[in-house]
């Protein structure tokens, strides 16, 4: 059993001191994940706990969807616009220039400048992060729209198809990529660390399955977007540090307000 072994860290008068971030490591030395361990003088380690696969095109023809009947995509993920464009690209889909984008957030936002010319008026974004906000984006806009909502094969929100149908919006939900979860459990012991930060509901699970009796024992959770922390919370854990929030869009600013307020607690 993976077990902390050590006292919750509001009951037991110590701050974290090890963070885990199930992502890769940034390539950047100038990373904030960096700036924000050296002014909090903690440890940050990173280690992904999913990969991502991409589905053939010979695969993908079997969903019947022709991409290039849709004006609008829903982006949740840069593994998204990642997998969307390479579909088109390999299967010579001609993107149209008057393509509509609607994104979970301004960060997946503009990770679309790796693939097109940004136009604020051709982008949107939730502007709180969340799916509401999502929604609020598309409601806007909708009027004449056909959608394609690019997604993994074993991650949907069905909060955004409920929306879809819900407003009788046309709409696809094609399957551009799978995630499978990372061995970890060779690499990592979940108990060394204090807090351990996750980005998909893949993450969580990745989590479960490498340590199958993980009991939280004072481990702080962060997730970040509404679907990781439901898929925190579904798995019976407590979830300590929540993004994105007003004045907390990423992980980085929710961890600095946490770290902060637990430094003025003590």
């Amino acid at each position: 059993m993976i077990k902390n072994g050590k006292k919750g860290l509001t009951e037991g008068k110590k701050g974290p001191k090890k963070i885990l971030i199930t992502q890769p490591k940034p390539d950047s030395p100038k990373s904030p994940y960096f700036e924000l361990a050296k002014k909090h003088n903690v440890l940050m380690d990173f280690m992904p706990f999913i990969q991502v696969e991409a589905i053939p095109c010979k695969e993908f023809r079997k969903q019947k969807i022709e991409l290039a009947q849709y004006s609008s995509v829903i982006l949740t993920s840069k593994n998204a616009i990642d997998h969307f464009f390479r579909i088109c690209e390999e299967m010579k889909i001609v993107v149209s220039q008057n393509t509509k984008y609607f994104c979970i957030n301004e960060s997946v936002a503009l990770y679309l400048q790796k693939f097109i010319l940004y136009r604020k008026r051709k982008v949107f974004f939730s502007s709180d992060g969340t799916n509401k906000g999502l929604f609020d984006a598309i409601n806007k806009h909708k009027e004449n729209e056909k959608f394609v909502y690019p997604c993994s094969e074993n991650q949907q929100d069905n909060e955004i198809v409920n929306w879809l149908k819900g407003n009788n919006c046309e709409f696809a939900t094609p399957y551009m990529y799978r995630t499978i979860s990372s061995d970890v459990k060779s690499k990592i012991s979940a108990h060394d660390f204090d807090i351990i930060c996750f980005f998909t509901p893949s993450g969580v699970k990745s989590l479960l399955e490498n340590f199958p009796s993980f009991t939280q024992n004072g481990t702080l959770i962060g997730a970040f977007g509404i679907n990781t922390s439901r898929a925190v919370e579904d798995a019976g854990l407590k979830l300590h540090i929540k993004a994105p929030q007003p004045q907390m869009p990423s992980m980085v600013a929710a961890l600095e307000k946490f770290l902060v307020e637990n430094k003025r607690s003590k």
